[in-house]
């Protein structure tokens, strides 16, 4: 058993496709799948089943890939360290961020970075927050951005507070008002995030505390779907503030939310006690030193 038919094995449960899984670790089609037919052969158990649709991991796969994250992300800490203390400014930083609320303040932080750190790969993969957070504690990530609340499991330092604020068409009702509340959305579709943002199920039992059933017409984890559904009437949704600002008013109004608790928190997120590559040490002293954090 090679730690490339692991890595590989992984990529593939993570995608649920072969043809990914070769793209994204650089290979061919069909050395992914003779690696996945020899672990397979080795361990005596079918990992995968297969069909021209879908890939799916069988119970014996869903075993192993518990116990392959552990091994490639020990093996990765091994490289790292090693990395670490041979060279100063290169190596990789592996990142998670949230698709729909990670894309205002972090993504001039590490522009700033690179700009500075040419040589270092930044890694960014783009999972929900509750995703991102077992993936941090299974070793995968270096960072995650999302909000944060175990500090005996995390440590992390705040960079983004922003309100969420309503989304409408224009010619919405509810555009007449100054401000949104939770009463206001009773009868109206609501497009929300997905259950893996912690919002989701905020927003779910605010409108409950209020005394309103919220009616659900989407929930997704991408912002352009969201905004595309609410442009064409098909809902309300909220969306960080920051974000709202920069949409087209023309197909797109956002009023604020009376929940003044109701916001984006992210913070820069790392396992606590888990060893950080020398890279990762320098991209957390330089948000530190250009007071990004």
């Amino acid at each position: 058993m090679e730690i490339r038919h692991l890595e590989y094995f992984i990529e593939v449960a993570r995608h649920k496709s072969f043809s990914v899984a070769a793209e994204v670790t650089h290979t061919s089609q069909p050395s992914i799948s003779k690696a996945i037919k020899d672990l397979e052969t080795e361990l005596g158990k079918a990992l995968f089943y297969r069909s021209t649709k879908y890939v799916k991991l069988t119970d014996a796969g869903e075993l192993v890939l518990e116990q392959a994250q552990q091994i490639v992300a020990a093996f990765r800490n091994i490289n790292t360290q090693l990395e670490g203390l041979a060279q100063l400014q290169t190596g990789k930083i592996h990142i998670g961020l949230p698709p729909i609320t990670a894309v205002t303040t972090f993504s001039h932080m590490l522009g700033a970075f690179k700009s500075e750190y040419p040589k270092i790969q930044v890694q960014l993969f783009e999972y929900g927050p509750k995703k991102i957070e077992a993936s941090l504690e299974d070793g995968l990530l270096d960072f995650g951005i999302f909000t944060p609340e175990d500090p005996e499991l995390f440590e992390w330092i705040w960079f983004e507070q922003d309100p969420l604020s309503v989304i409408m068409h224009p010619n919405h009702p509810l555009a007449l008002r100054e401000c949104i509340d939770y009463k206001d959305f009773a009868g109206e579709q609501l497009i929300l995030y997905n259950s893996d943002y912690k919002l989701h199920d905020i927003i779910i039992a605010g409108c409950k505390k209020a005394g309103i059933n919220p009616e659900i017409a989407f929930a997704t984890s991408q912002r352009e779907l969201m905004t595309q559904m609410v442009a064409a009437k098909l809902g309300l949704a909220l969306l960080p503030t920051k974000i709202c600002q920069v949409l087209n008013s023309e197909t797109i109004i956002y009023r604020p939310f009376s929940d003044s608790n109701l916001c984006l928190q992210l913070a820069l997120v790392w396992k606590k006690g888990r060893y950080l590559p020398r890279a990762a040490h320098e991209l957390l002293t330089f948000l530190k030193e250009k007071h990004f954090l």
